[in-house]
């Protein structure tokens, strides 16, 4: 490799002198978006979108950060660095390095279609793409949003008209933000666990259409509630879902595309709805990118490289310590 090396800390710019998602502690990290595999404590100096600088603050106190706006180019030692939509969570971005006509673009994690909370994944031209493979197989192929939601919403109606209490077990950034965005409020009220609570509160500061929710507490009026939908993580209090006893218990995930896996844990229903991008959605990306050689990280590296290679392409895997089992951090 040459701009991008992959040292024990993570991928990095020895010109800049600056890794990119590290996995250690350094001096200064460039951040993709606020996953915990992504972003971890103890680096000198964050610079990540503006949008993904409060989500960082939320998730590891305070830091010493730098935030820059999309298509905004910063030079560290002659490396011009920028930021671009992602799509994948708030504050999400592919990050574009370039020196002496040499152009690399890390992916993190990315989703293709427009979820109406994230900025829209935007593709970038570069000689090299540094790309995940979350679901790099043929068989993931998502259903459009539309037809998801209106199955989310079908369900809570059903189960509202019966007296039951909806649950749906979704991750706090990025999908909490999606379903929320695109339920039918007019079921019943919607209320989140206080991580989503104040996760949604640092969102609505740059996506103040995001619907409003109540947050639950433990005096919260249950028999007010018979019509509500609940968000929680999937590792929530089971004291939370005592309380909205009966229940019908949900889970949404680009897992639940096969219903029955071990990824549906406990849930009655799967959702099959993700944000990272699926197997049309990969090949997609990388087509555009028009990337003359392609380094894949974080999923189904082997079988994807092989296809990739098939195709003409020049492709690599890329071992990283990115999460690749769950769609997020939780």
């Amino acid at each position: 490799m040459a701009l991008i090396e992959l040292t024990k800390q993570g991928l990095y710019c020895a010109q800049a002198d600056m890794y990119i998602d590290p996995w250690k502690s350094v001096p200064k990290a460039l951040i993709t978006h606020a996953h915990s595999d992504h972003a971890r404590g103890g680096n000198g100096l964050y610079v990540a979108h503006e949008h993904c600088i409060p989500l960082l603050d939320l998730r590891l106190g305070k830091i010493n950060s730098q935030g820059v706006k999309y298509g905004e180019s910063i030079h560290y030692n002659g490396v011009q660095i920028s930021f671009h939509p992602a799509g994948h969570v708030p504050g999400s971005s592919q990050i574009r390095l370039a020196y002496k006509g040499e152009v690399w673009v890390i992916s993190g994690d990315y989703k293709l279609e427009d979820d109406g909370v994230c900025a829209p994944f935007e593709s970038v031209k570069c000689h090299s793409f540094i790309s995940e493979s979350t679901f790099g197989l043929p068989i993931y192929r998502w259903k459009d949003q539309v037809d998801v939601f209106s199955e989310i919403n079908r369900w809570w109606k059903q189960n509202a008209a019966d007296g039951i209490v909806s649950v749906i077990m979704a991750y706090s950034l990025g999908k909490a933000q999606r379903i929320l965005k695109h339920l039918d409020q007019e079921i019943g009220s919607v209320i989140v666990h206080p991580v989503m609570g104040a996760m949604n509160a640092a969102v609505r500061n740059f996506t103040p259409d995001l619907p409003a929710d109540l947050i639950w507490h433990k005096d919260l009026t249950v028999s007010n509630y018979r019509n509500a939908l609940l968000i929680v993580p999937p590792n929530s209090a089971q004291t939370m879902l005592e309380m909205f006893h009966p229940c019908s218990i949900s889970f949404a995930s680009g897992w639940m595309n096969f219903r029955g896996g071990k990824y549906q844990m406990s849930a009655e229903r799967g959702f099959t709805l993700s944000d990272h991008a699926d197997w049309e959605g990969l090949n997609k990306a990388i087509d555009a990118s028009g990337a003359e050689q392609v380094f894949i990280t974080h999923g189904f590296t082997k079988p994807y490289v092989k296809w990739l290679r098939e195709q003409g392409k020049d492709a690599h895997e890329l071992e990283t310590l990115f999460n690749s089992h769950m769609e997020s951090e939780e």
